[in-house]
């Protein structure tokens, strides 16, 4: 018999490597640009107010008593600032809470909305908190700046799903593109899911504790704007479904969909 020398067996196949980040595009384009205007802090002060004063929100802007008041911007600020406001922040770290937050929501709001959808939904939220905040401070000579209003949307819209079994909140999620895309609950049914409702009380407690207390995020002088965030929240509540292209199901898949694996709520 002849005899053939043993072949050295092939190593194996390396496994796919997953990338340290994997953060949607839209989100990561949205982060880069809230980083790379907030550059405007190393501006010379007289103009990073000029800034400030020209794309953030001032409600006495719309007083109409004040016919004589300048605030820089003219009439085509009382437009754009309904959302240019939500791309400025006052320091890092105001900043970097708000885009702790948007990690996690944003991330599955971007990847189940697409880029178009994702962008339009955070300007209308902005806005929406920028119409509660000028109810509330109708007189108001401080501009009001930070994407708060925007990311209590994102939060708001987010819960919508975050909570259905195989979502990103759930006790047996999937990846991160099947999590984002679970069929949502209508917004009927997620008020009367416990989780859901125990997410409210904590997000609304907390924002009524800062707006009691007067609590700021290392702003000289600057508090939070709490009824902006309710604002941006409400409308990303029930604004959700206009945005939504993940097709709902029927009532009674989505009441066993709710139900993780793990048999809790």
């Amino acid at each position: 018999m002849d005899s053939h020398p043993e072949s050295p067996l092939a190593p194996p196949p390396e496994a796919p490597r997953e990338p340290i980040l994997t953060l949607p595009a839209a989100l990561t384009a949205y982060i880069l640009l809230l980083a790379v205007i907030h550059l405007r802090v190393l501006l010379p002060p007289e103009l990073e107010n000029w800034t400030i004063d020209v794309f953030g929100f001032i409600p006495k802007r719309y007083d109409s008593s004040l016919l004589n008041l300048q605030i820089p911007g003219g009439a085509g600020a009382k437009v754009w600032t309904f959302v240019t406001y939500s791309l400025l922040h006052a320091n890092l770290t105001h900043l970097g809470f708000n885009v702790l937050w948007l990690l996690p929501f944003g991330s599955a709001l971007a990847r189940r909305f697409g880029a178009v959808r994702f962008f339009v939904f955070l300007a209308v939220t902005a806005a929406a908190g920028a119409l509660a905040h000028l109810i509330t401070h109708e007189h108001a000579v401080a501009p009001m700046i930070g994407a708060s209003a925007s990311v209590s949307g994102a939060m708001a819209a987010a819960i919508r799903f975050a909570f259905v079994r195989g979502s990103f909140l759930s006790f047996s999620r999937g990846d991160a593109e099947a999590a984002a895309k679970v069929p949502a609950l209508s917004l009927w049914r997620a008020l009367r899911n416990g989780r859901v409702l125990a997410f409210l009380a904590i997000w609304f407690g907390v924002n009524i504790l800062f707006g009691a207390t007067s609590l700021s995020l290392g702003g000289e002088g600057a508090s939070v704007a709490w009824q902006a965030h309710i604002g941006g929240f409400f409308a990303g509540l029930l604004l959700f479904a206009l945005f939504d292209p993940v097709p709902r199901v029927r009532g009674d898949a989505a009441d066993a969909s709710s139900v993780d694996q793990s048999g809790r709520v």
